[in-house]
């Protein structure tokens, strides 16, 4: 193209275009919102920096250090935009009091609504898909709302509706719906932890009231999230009475496991036998309770691994519990001495080695008894007491045996083994056969396959029966 004819044609588009801008852009009504917006900016800046001066000084509370990191980020990335939008609002309703145009000013309020969802969001939920799907949610209202296509499309949408008796649904519903469903049920969650963490602060509790208040406390919290949910749809919930009775037989068929774990949860934060921490052995798992919940107990084992134990397992098995009253467990170590050994020095040895052991306590004193006489040693018995069965049994025992064996050998005690003794009676006779290494195999050469001994007086072996086979 002829550049001269392009900067004609541009020439001849720039009156148009500054007719516009005079008109459109360079008029009272777009300066004025562009100042209201200008003038909420920095009003906005100047709260945000006042504010977080203020929230500086009030960190030192005893709340407010224990989500000090949440709250600094909080600050920091919504100060300003809350406040913006806030005064931005302001000058919207104060703009539409004086019957002035306020498209821009409404543009930017739902800019400024959508930044702050999404910020506060990106805080709040850690779920990428559901950080994502909120962010998607508010970018679309936002861009619907500027172009003036919000009323037209919820229109829309409640159009699109089926007639169930008196029940009406429709998208827009069923949208509502759901949102609402999301945000109550966050909401349950998030209150229901925040609870939690402040229930597991107050001393006056035992851990297992602490668990069945926080566990009650989650329900009822999304129990009214999803009543909520329901009541913002219209659905009356009368109409769910028709499903208890197949609610019932699932229940009766189905779900007895379930309803049964979920019973002796119940039952087991009631009755206070078992709570968070203490040292339980039930079948072969061994460990100590990391937490309680509605369907199982969760028990770690010293090797790392973490069992789920179902509830009902603990309700109808048999349960140890090492630290049911106290913390306090006896431990017996058999130990054994020769007859040849002293054996009230080797009782006052094993009870030398369990004093220099750390972890056996001094109180209860320990003790060894001698249990009986055994074939081959001196039964002993060492009794001990821990106090700390969490860090493990075998451990212990390993130590105290150590030492045990040290001090024997230290002091010349024997530990036996098994042995046997054969006595040979001196009346008995012993006859001796002495034959020379060549003379069997002649012997057997040249005697015939079928023959026999003469006062043998049995039938011949037939030459293809091996010894030992039956006749």
């Amino acid at each position: 193209m002829d550049p001269n004819a392009l900067l004609s044609r541009l020439q001849s588009l720039l009156p148009p275009l500054l007719a516009w801008a005079k008109a459109s852009v360079l008029n009272a009504s777009t300066l004025t919102q562009l100042a209201v917006l200008g003038a909420t900016l920095l009003l906005a800046g100047w709260l945000a920096g006042w504010a977080r001066s203020q929230l500086r000084r009030l960190m030192h509370l005893r709340w407010m250090e224990a989500q000090r990191e949440l709250i600094e980020r909080i600050v920091q990335s919504l100060t300003l935009p809350a406040a913006w939008l806030v005064l931005a609002w302001v000058g919207l309703v104060a703009l539409q009091r004086a019957e002035q145009p306020t498209r821009l000013v409404d543009a930017g309020v739902s800019l400024l609504a959508a930044w702050v969802t999404i910020r506060f969001t990106s805080l709040l939920v850690r779920d990428p898909v559901w950080s994502k799907f909120i962010a998607v949610s508010a970018w679309i209202l936002a861009t619907l709302n500027i172009l003036g296509l919000l009323g037209p499309t919820i229109a829309v949408l409640d159009g699109l509706s089926v007639q169930m008796g008196h029940l009406r649904l429709s998208a827009l519903l069923v949208i509502k719906g759901v949102l609402s469903l999301a945000v109550f049920l966050w909401l349950a969650v998030l209150g229901s932890q925040l609870m939690e963490r402040r229930i597991r602060t107050l001393p006056t509790l035992t851990p297992s009231i602490q668990v069945l208040i926080s566990k009650l406390l989650k329900i009822v919290l999304i129990t009214i999230a999803v009543v909520g949910a329901l009541g913002i749809m219209g659905i009356d919930l009368t109409a769910f009475a028709v499903f208890t009775g197949a609610v019932g037989v699932g229940v009766g068929f189905g779900l007895q496991k379930v309803v049964s774990n979920l019973v002796s949860g119940v039952i087991l934060l009631l009755d206070k036998s078992v709570k968070p921490g203490d040292v339980i052995s039930v079948g072969s798992t061994y460990g100590w309770i990391n937490s309680l919940g509605a369907r199982y107990v969760s028990v770690i084992t010293r090797d790392g691994r973490e069992f789920l134990i179902p509830n009902e397992d603990l309700i109808t098995q048999q349960v140890v519990n090492w630290s049911y009253s106290n913390n306090e467990v006896r431990l017996t170590l058999p130990v054994g001495v020769s007859y040849r050994s002293d054996v009230r020095a080797a009782m006052r040895l094993c009870l030398e080695a369990a004093a220099q052991t750390p972890r056996v306590l001094r109180e209860p004193a320990s003790q060894c008894v001698l249990r009986g006489f055994g074939d081959n040693s001196v039964d002993l018995e060492l009794r001990i007491w821990i106090n700390d069965p969490q860090n493990g049994l075998a451990n212990v025992q390993s130590d105290v045996f150590l030492a045990v064996w040290d001090k024997f050998r230290a002091h010349g005690v024997e530990i036996p083994f098994p042995q046997r003794d054969v006595h040979l009676q001196p009346s008995a006779r012993l006859h001796v056969v002495v034959e020379p290494p060549d003379a069997a195999p002649d012997t057997a050469a040249s005697a015939p396959e079928s023959s026999q001994p003469p006062d043998s007086g049995k039938e011949p072996v037939p030459p293809h029966r091996r010894d030992g086979d039956d006749a």
